[in-house]
């Protein structure tokens, strides 16, 4: 994969990632760097008293696929096995390169990462921070229901199946492991999984994008997550 990234100057109140805001008028105020659209419902929101939300002065573009077998009730997730967020499970994706979309990047990187080939469908936005970094990640989050070959390690990932269900009694498969997941994962990929679309922002500590394992344990310092009525 090129090592090239999209770094977007924005303000709060502009497009990103090659896509217009929706200009729908919210009743319900919507963090910095998140797109305007009619919220159904605030999920979760916290951190510390009074705190404003981080500036920001650019952003980088990056997508996260996940594949869900509903069939057998299970969902595709990858250990990351080297880099940012090493050793920690998320969905399949990365960068946005400058000659494609969001979409045409995210079925790029779950054939890389994982092997496969899927009907994706554009299902989040979340938006991230942290002051030790010197932009904000845009991420938009996408998801299929069927798919075609067969999941197969990578150089950087290593696909695993994990139970949506895990109480049933006859599932073998583990559950969902949010304790080697981003801290933010708990409150969005329920909705997922519910075929809900949503958006959502967090503000995190320090983080080191140098070190692998440095991100396991990371904490928000201020978050909001909401369902909304369509992207």
């Amino acid at each position: 994969m090129a090592n090239r990234f999209i770094l977007t100057p924005v303000q709060p109140t502009q497009s990103i990632c090659g896509r217009a805001n929706m200009t729908v008028a919210s009743t319900i105020p919507i963090p910095p760097g998140l797109p305007e659209v009619n919220i159904s419902r605030v999920i979760a929101e916290g951190g510390v008293h009074d705190r404003e939300w981080d500036t920001y002065s650019g952003a980088k573009c990056f997508t996260n696929a996940f594949v869900l077998d509903e069939k057998n009730a299970r969902i595709l997730l990858g250990f990351k096995k080297r880099g940012f967020g090493a050793s920690m499970y998320n969905g399949f994706g990365g960068k946005v390169e400058p000659d494609e979309s969001p979409l045409e990047a995210a079925k790029r990187e779950l054939k890389e990462e994982a092997g496969i080939e899927a009907p994706l469908v554009r299902c989040g936005t979340l938006f991230f921070t942290s002051p030790s970094l010197n932009h904000a990640y845009h991420i938009d989050v996408f998801r299929a229901n069927i798919w075609v070959g067969t999941p197969s390690e990578s150089e950087e990932m290593r696909p695993e199946w994990f139970s949506i269900n895990p109480d049933t009694g006859t599932n073998v498969l583990p559950g969902i492991p949010y304790d080697r997941m981003w801290a933010d994962d708990k409150f969005w990929l329920p909705l997922l999984l519910a075929g809900t679309q949503f958006i959502g922002r967090g503000d995190f500590g320090e983080l080191d994008d140098t070190k692998g394992e440095g991100a396991i344990g990371a904490s928000m310092v201020k978050w909001w997550f909401a369902s909304v009525d369509e992207l």
